[in-house]
């Protein structure tokens, strides 16, 4: 399951000192980084020798109590876009649908599946990445060619830029963005749901904490190539809660004017800090963070991993009727294929009316 923020009176995880870092942050850092010890399991490497890609860290602000999560994307979203062939900008927002997908469900606490989709009437229809609990992230896109081409025409004009600011969000037009939790063993769904509003991913996102949640949130994001490849990092802060709804009882933060120092000091962090593999995460908290104090916890690594297989398939095929098999054969045979893996899966028309005849399955049989 993602690791939850810990909460006062349970910190496990490191632990910058704002005062101390003050002093020597500017010439210091290196040594810094090396001197801050992981307590969690007696592993004493320092967190800068540690992975730091595809990784979601938790974090808290010690001068505010404000909660946090910074992620780093490199191979998975190579993965995740290398199955598909996307033109640039349904790329880019693919990348950041999932980018969001991990921040928001890194925030909650649930066994199961997080939803993140969008639904509009524009070139791009849907944008849909989910999370499992265990860290599976994946993700895909709807979109129709010559609309897009034509929308791609009018928006040329504006310069494209790496950071959520980017307009990208009018090629999803009118519709609404959906967040879904499915609970393992729940017989109900969590699921909030507002209108498409803003420029870019992220406003719709802010939009929807605004209007549903009241909860203070702050995202900042990037979305990139380097060296060819797409990476993405981005930094999500919220105000942590007087009650966070699980009995535990945490500290709240009231103060306006810490609220405001810290967006002004997230709204700093660059495109080329997010994107930039050799910026571990811990490094990048300490550079915008240090006089904060900065206190970071165990981090969850997250992996692609698409939920399709040979056996769910042969489900859908075993409940669709003679004639719906017939109008979905082509040459004979009947093709299905992932949208989320692009995983092809065949069948041959007359083998399954063979097995059917076989097993005294009814051929006429509606789905």
């Amino acid at each position: 399951m993602l690791p939850d923020v810990g909460l006062p009176g349970s910190y496990e995880g490191y632990f910058f000192d704002s005062a101390y870092l003050r002093k020597i942050y500017n010439f210091k850092l290196k040594w810094i980084m090396s001197e801050i010890i992981e307590k969690r399991n007696g592993d004493t490497a320092p967190p800068e020798n540690r992975p730091d890609d595809n990784v979601i860290q938790p974090f808290q602000l010690d001068s505010s109590s404000l909660r946090g999560r910074v992620i780093r994307l490199g191979g998975v979203l190579e993965e995740i876009l290398g199955a598909h062939d996307y033109p640039e900008p349904v790329a880019h927002l693919v990348a950041e649908t999932v980018t969001l997908a991990l921040l928001l469900s890194s925030m909650l606490k649930y066994e199961g599946i997080f939803t993140l989709q969008t639904k509009g009437d524009g070139p791009v229809s849907m944008l849909v990445a989910d999370v499992t609990s265990s860290g599976a992230v994946r993700g895909c896109a709807s979109f129709d060619t010559e609309r897009l081409a034509h929308a791609s025409q009018q928006l040329s004009a504006l310069e494209p830029v790496e950071s959520a600011q980017n307009h990208l969000a009018q090629y999803l037009g009118k519709g609404y963005i959906a967040f879904t939790v499915d609970r393992e063993g729940a017989a109900e769904r969590y699921q909030g749901i507002v209108e498409l509003r803003g420029a870019s991913l992220i406003d719709c996102v802010q939009h929807y904490f605004t209007q549903s949640e009241q909860i203070g949130t702050g995202i900042k994001m990037a979305v990139g190539r380097r060296a060819g490849k797409w990476r993405a990092g981005g930094i999500m802060l919220q105000n942590v809660p007087e009650d966070d709804g699980y009995g535990d009882k945490v500290m709240g933060n009231t103060h306006e004017d810490d609220w405001r120092r810290s967006m002004i000091l997230m709204g700093s962090c660059t495109e080329d800090e997010f994107l930039d593999a050799d910026i571990h995460s811990n490094a990048l908290l300490v550079r915008l963070f240090h006089e904060e104090g900065v206190r970071v916890f165990e981090p969850c690594f997250v992996h692609k991993s698409c939920r399709c297989n040979q056996g769910k398939v042969d489900n859908i095929i075993a409940m669709m009727g003679h004639d719906e098999l017939i109008e979905a054969a082509e040459d004979g045979r009947i093709s299905m294929r992932c949208e989320f893996c692009s995983q092809e899966y065949n069948f041959d028309l007359d083998t399954i009316f063979k097995e059917r005849a076989k097993s005294g399955t009814s051929a006429d049989t509606s789905a």
